[in-house]
C-alpha cells in the first residue's frame, strides 16, 4: 500500500496559468480517480473526527461548496454522522443564516440551513485548500451562530505561503499536506 505522502503526490497535479496567469491550481481530479488513493485521504481527514481509539466523535461533517463536498460526504459516512452544505448565496432552498468574507477584490457570502445543526451538535468542518482562511473562518461563524459546536476542521491542501493558519489560531487545524 502507498503512504499517504505518496497518494497525495501522485493524486494532485499542478496547472498553471488556470483560473489566471500567475496561479497554479492544485488539480485534485487525479486522486478522486484513484479508488484505493481517495479512500486513504477519506479516512485521513475522517480520523481529525475521532478520539484516540478511533471513536467518532462528531454529530455533524460540514462541506464547504464545491470541492469541499466532494470530500466532506465520504468523511461524514465513516464517521457515522450527518453531512451539512455550507454554499455560496442563494443555492440552498429553506431559510439560512448568512456570513460575508472578504475576498482579494471584493467579498463573498456564504450560508447553512438555520435548522442544519441542533444545538450542541459537534462538528467537524471538511475542505479541500485552506489558503486566506477567510471561507473557514466564515463557516466556524456560521456553526457557531447556529449554537453547534466546532469540534474542528480538515483539509486536503494547506498553503503555507498564505495566512490561512494563522487566521484561525485557536482552532483545532489539521492538514493531510501542506506546501
Amino acid at each position: 500500500m502507498r503512504s499517504l505522502e505518496q497518494v497525495l503526490a501522485d493524486g494532485i497535479r499542478d496547472i498553471p496559468d488556470y483560473p489566471q496567469q500567475g496561479v497554479v491550481f492544485k488539480d485534485i481530479t487525479p486522486l478522486l480517480a484513484d479508488h484505493t488513493g481517495f479512500a486513504q485521504v477519506v479516512e485521513a481527514l475522517a480520523a481529525a473526527g475521532t478520539d484516540d481509539d478511533g471513536n467518532p466523535v462528531v454529530d455533524k461533517v460540514v462541506g464547504i461548496e464545491a470541492r469541499g463536498f466532494i470530500l466532506a460526504a465520504p468523511v461524514a459516512l465513516a464517521l457515522g454522522a450527518g453531512f451539512v452544505p455550507v454554499r455560496k448565496k442563494g443555492k440552498l432552498p429553506a431559510a439560512t443564516y448568512e456570513e460575508s468574507y472578504a475576498l482579494e477584490y471584493g467579498e463573498a457570502t456564504i450560508e447553512v440551513h438555520q435548522d442544519a445543526f441542533t444545538p450542541g451538535d459537534r462538528v467537524l468542518v471538511i475542505d479541500d485548500v485552506l489558503a486566506t482562511g477567510g471561507t473557514v473562518e466564515a463557516c466556524l461563524r456560521l456553526i457557531r451562530r447556529c449554537e453547534a459546536e466546532v469540534a474542528g476542521t480538515a483539509v486536503l491542501l494547506e498553503l503555507s505561503f498564505l495566512p490561512g493558519r494563522k487566521r484561525l489560531e485557536g482552532e483545532q487545524l489539521s492538514s493531510l499536506l501542506t506546501v
